[in-house]
C-alpha cells in the first residue's frame, strides 16, 4: 500500500476540523468553502474576459463540444 504525504494546506485543514462540532457547522464550513472557490473561479473568468482569452464566440463553441472518453 502506497503512503500519501500531506501538505502543509491539507494538514491545516484537517486540524481545523476538530472544530466542527454538529452538521451546522460543517454545512456552513462547506458554503463557506465553496463559496471562496466560486469567487476564485470567476475572478478568472472575469480576467479571461478582460484580456479576450475568452470570448462570447468561443463561449458559444462550448455548446458543441464533445470531449467523452471513447469506449470500445
Amino acid at each position: 500500500m502506497q503512503t500519501s504525504v500531506l501538505n502543509p494546506a491539507q494538514i491545516q485543514l484537517l486540524n481545523m476540523m476538530s472544530f466542527v462540532s454538529s452538521p451546522s457547522v460543517l454545512s456552513e464550513l462547506n458554503s463557506v468553502v465553496s463559496d471562496f472557490f466560486a469567487k476564485r473561479a470567476q475572478d478568472e473568468i472575469d480576467r479571461m474576459w478582460e484580456t479576450g482569452e475568452l470570448t462570447d464566440e468561443k463561449v458559444e463553441s462550448f455548446r458543441t463540444l464533445h470531449e467523452r472518453t471513447p469506449y470500445k
